[in-house]
């Protein structure tokens, strides 16, 4: 009989519990054993919630007090030198130093986890990385699930993707050659999960989904040959994409069985079985792990009924891929619309999902009244959900369909209208701004929570988001910022904020996910035609523009960054959902234009993350993604200026398509990574204007005023004095009023000192 299994689960907790105790131990609220009690009961509630729905392996390991590659650095002794943490004693305050950074120390650099919401702390291997014995974590978690099962199956990043998604420093010229070291390594662990009575591990390879090189292909074979002679049974995991290319390979490593994506390419699941070895198990995903729409059962079953007659026991039933993408438990969504929520399954019901898939492959418990039941329900949910009225709006479809191309082109070119911004905008050589959002403090968050249960009034509400907007706009002058934000106090968060006030969408109350360390985001979820009924930011950033002579920016979330960041409907193509986005955005930027708010960043973050994996299918999606910033951008005059804003991604591979957003101004995450991407920039001579960032937003860490003069300079050294402008890296919401008040003033100063000695510098040049 076919088994069942996941590759991993939530760890932040049912209601964010870890969120809240990593968040105290670092304000020091918190002690280190209370903290370490709140991982052991969120792992316990995950493997508790396995049990339940009768899986046949435990998944563990796959909890992380930040982040999974992280972990994986500590367990194999990887961490980078610069942090002088001794691998063996390693501490948690050391770990979440190489993650945060502090006063001594830079945060390693976040990226997105392949083409999910998910950041990880990117690797940095140089000529003295070193592994080594690390920490027992692992190890630790391990005996505590063996306690009460004995199918436990413990996650690993496996070794060629952890050296993959890092990179090189300090002259190091192939990563690939610290494969023998790091195999050393995984060798001590495996061998110690063996001695722990371990028979199954799961070993993750994304990197197989992407257009991976030949030379790290031709490095498994050697590399699991090593692990193979020492190993429990090994499970290769791959996932996110079409790996079929490569079945040749996977069928020939020395593994035990391996997993493959039925979501994202449910093709492959039939040619793998075709010529599958018979001593190998095949795990199937046909459970979706990165949305929150229930399973189509008799859909899922039609495909694994084959598999199961051919492969029997050897089939393994699964998620796609860890469901730490999804949010916990649908249980927890009592004031969710109930003709939506019949909809949708998160973590915990897709567990259910799982076993149930299992269960029904075998004609005796197919015929069971309960598993008959639950096809029933759910071909009765999947038909309403197709039907059903509120999906499709006639009105979005006429506009669709009245698209021109004209829709999608600025009135003039960049360089016309540059000069008709400059003449009214009147800013200095290197502008300083930020992104938009300023510190979310407890009394914000406090009046939102109360105005949305109805305890405060929505003239108290009102007046309390004036108060917050008064405060930005005075704290920004008093730095002396040349373009100001409103700060964006009545907004939750970038994406949910405008879900809520778009038809076709739907918020949920607690569906979290992690986006990185303590950072969770709640996805709304797509479930219909996108319509705009009102306008959603002119209100706030009409008055913040009152209160100031200076430029205030109107701050909307873009069509690609919309859709990356929600839960997306999957009955029509995204590239449909995103124009239907755009359209609405359109409207709202018209507005903030006749308001008299004439500056408007319309953020595309995710659009890099967007990204297919293979670069075979990235043409057809920048051509739509481009199209779609274009039509919310294109209609307004050439005097109004529109920014963009991007970060945590690399985005040397697509800059012709970044050009053609046709952005009058682009603001870009670069201080982790020492303005390393700037050099693309330069190269490529990316011909509008552009904000490199001089802060770390996302560390606790305030820089000082020389630290951001030479990343300043270093900026000047690629990119015209006249088009660069001077930005934090990110939104300062999850900033303190103390640490804005000494970055941001420190930015100012930097920009002014700059600002001298260029007009020294053309003086004398001048003379």
């Amino acid at each position: 009989m076919a088994q069942a299994h996941v590759l991993g689960l939530p760890r932040i907790g049912a209601q964010r519990e870890l969120k809240f105790a990593q968040e105290a131990f670092w304000r020091g609220d918190m002690d280190i054993m209370a903290l370490q009690a709140t991982g052991r009961s969120v792992r316990a509630a995950n493997r508790a919630a396995q049990r339940a729905t009768g899986l046949d392996w435990i998944t563990v390991g796959d909890f992380h007090w930040y982040d999974q590659v992280l972990s994986t650095l500590a367990l194999v002794g990887g961490l980078p030198e610069r942090f002088g943490a001794k691998p063996q004693a390693l501490t948690l305050n050391d770990y979440f130093t190489a993650a945060r950074g502090n006063s001594q120390h830079s945060a390693m650099e976040m990226t997105k986890w392949f083409d999910t919401n998910y950041h990880y702390l990117v690797p940095e291997y140089s000529p003295q990385t070193r592994f080594g014995k690390g920490v027992d974590w692992l190890f630790e978690e391990v005996a505590e699930a063996l306690i009460e099962s004995a199918n436990v199956k413990p996650v690993l990043l496996g070794p060629l993707s952890l050296l993959f998604l890092g990179k090189e420093k300090g002259g190091l010229e192939d990563r690939l050659a610290l494969l023998s070291d790091l195999i050393t390594q995984y060798v001590r662990v495996l061998s110690r999960l063996k001695a722990q009575e371990v028979t199954w591990v799961q070993i993750d390879e994304p990197i197989f989904a992407l257009d991976l090189p030949e030379r790290w292909r031709e490095a498994f074979a050697p590399a699991y040959a090593e692990l193979a002679d020492v190993a429990p049974s090994l499970l290769l995991t791959t996932y996110f994409g079409d790996v079929s290319e490569h079945a040749a390979l996977l069928a020939s490593l020395p593994v035990a069985g391996v997993h493959l994506d039925g979501v994202r390419a449910p093709q492959q699941l039939a040619a793998f079985a075709a010529c599958w070895p018979a001593d190998k198990v095949l795990s199937a995903g046909v459970v979706d792990g990165r949305n929150v729409w229930r399973c189509d059962l008799a859909r899922a079953r039609a495909m694994l009924m084959p598999l199961a007659e051919q492969l029997g026991e050897r089939l393994w039933v699964a998620s796609s891929c860890s469901l730490m993408h999804c949010p916990v438990d649908l249980a927890s969504e009592v004031g969710l619309e109930k003709e939506v929520r019949k909809w949708l399954a998160f973590a915990v019901q897709k567990l259910g999902e799982v076993a149930l898939l299992r269960r029904s492959l075998d004609p005796g418990e197919f015929a069971a009244a309960d598993v008959r039941a639950a096809f029933v329900a759910d071909g009765t949910a999947q038909a309403e959900r197709r039907t059903s009225p509120r999906i499709h709006n006639s009105v979005v479809q006429k506009r669709l369909a009245a698209l021109t191309d004209a829709d999608t082109h600025r009135a003039s070119a960049y360089p016309v209208r540059a000069e008709a911004q400059r003449a009214w905008l009147k800013l200095p050589v290197l502008p300083t701004t930020t992104i938009g959002s300023f510190p979310q403090t407890p009394a914000i968050r406090s009046a939102r929570a109360d105005f949305k249960r109805r305890a405060m009034s929505h003239l108290d509400y009102l007046e309390t988001m004036r108060a917050q907007i008064r405060l930005a706009i005075e704290k920004q002058e008093a730095y002396g910022l040349d373009v100001l934000t409103h700060g964006e106090a009545e907004r939750n968060d970038m994406v949910e904020y405008f879900g809520d006030l778009l038809w076709g969408f739907v918020i949920t109350e607690h569906g979290w996910v992690q986006s990185y360390g303590s950072r969770c985001v709640k996805p709304p979820v797509i479930y219909g035609d996108v319509y705009l009924p009102e306008p959603m930011t002119v209100t706030w950033s009409a008055y913040a523009q009152k209160l100031t002579d200076k430029p205030v920016k109107g701050m909307l979330t873009g069509p690609v960054t919309m859709l990356q960041w929600s839960f997306v409907r999957d009955d029509q193509p995204r590239e449909l959902t995103a124009l239907q986005i755009a359209l609405a955005l359109r409207e709202e930027v018209a507005a903030l234009e006749k308001a008299g708010v004439r500056v408007i960043q319309i953020d595309e973050p995710a659009l890099r993350e967007g990204l297919p994996l293979r670069a075979n299918d990235w043409p057809a999606y920048l051509a739509w993604a481009v199209r779609a910033f274009r039509v919310c951008s294109s209609g307004v005059a050439d005097d109004t200026q529109i920014h963009t804003h991007m970060c945590y991604s690399e985005f040397h591979d697509i800059l012709p398509s970044i050009a053609a957003l046709d952005a009058d101004v682009i603001s870009i995450e670069t201080t982790r990574s020492a303005m390393e991407l700037l050099g693309a920039f330069e190269a490529f001579e990316y011909p509008n204007e552009i904000g490199p960032g001089v802060y770390d937003n996302h560390s606790p860490r305030v820089p000082s005023q020389a630290e951001m003069e030479r990343l300043i300079e270093a900026a000047l050294a690629r990119i015209p004095a006249e088009r660069l402008w001077v930005n934090p890296d990110c939104g300062l919401k999850t900033r303190d009023w103390v640490q804005v008040d000494g970055a941001l003033t420190n930015l100012v100063a930097a920009a002014k000192a700059v600002r001298v000695r260029l007009g020294q510098a053309a003086t004398a040049q001048a003379a």
